[in-house]
């Protein structure tokens, strides 16, 4: 898995370097689709009972956070911005360290558990690594996220399709296939599909009360 998360580091910070704070430096076509993913996934916590405390896995230079600000304004209470890129991490920090309600860093545990985990974009760009080696990692960073979150997690995934385009760098997959191991991380999965993307996302919501694992 270390392996992985390294090519994975070496990926996306080449991305940053070559395009720096904008949605090209985290490998998104553009500002409306990213802020669109972001949409789906506030769906998780639009009805939390109060502040909440928010771990973004995969932040890039922290894109979420104004997000936030602006839709959900005072509601997230603490951002954890977590990403396997020095890079990224970096520029995040020069971005936004001086909030005091946000912190940055490369490792989810070491920032402590949060209400919510999210994760955009994170498992589409396998590289060449084989799909089930790709699918395996997958499934141990969804526990990781389901460790570290109290009240739920959520990600999003490409969508696979008859007659999609062939490319071997990019993974993707169905709802179906994620749903089971989603269950059996102890949630309830709600499926968003039809947003004007090739893509899905699943919301994973813990029952009431529940501890991270």
């Amino acid at each position: 898995m270390e392996a992985i998360r390294q090519r994975v580091s070496e990926y996306y910070g080449g991305k940053v370097r070559r395009h720096g704070m904008t949605p090209r430096g985290v490998d998104w076509e553009s500002e409306p689709m990213q802020r669109l993913r972001f949409v789906q996934l506030l769906k998780l916590f639009e009805d939390a009972p109060g502040p909440f405390s928010l771990a973004d896995l995969g932040c890039g230079y922290g894109a979420m956070l104004p997000f936030l600000d602006e839709r959900l304004p005072g509601a997230c209470a603490r951002y954890l911005g977590i990403d396997c890129s020095a890079d990224m991490v970096k520029r995040a920090r020069r971005l936004h360290g001086t909030r005091g309600d946000a912190a940055f860093g490369m490792d989810l545990g070491a920032l402590g558990p949060a209400d919510y985990c999210v994760a955009s974009g994170v498992f589409n760009v396998k590289l060449d690594i084989p799909e089930d080696e790709w699918e395996r990692y997958a499934e141990a960073v969804l526990a990781s996220m389901s460790r570290h979150s109290r009240r739920g997690f959520a990600f999003n995934m490409m969508a696979s399709w008859p007659g999609a385009a062939s490319a071997p760098e990019l993974y993707r997959s169905t709802p179906e296939r994620w749903v089971g191991p989603c269950e059996r991380l102890g949630g309830r999965v709600e499926v968003l599909r039809g947003y004007g993307m090739r893509e899905f996302t699943l919301l994973v919501r813990k029952p009431p009360g529940a501890p991270p694992d």
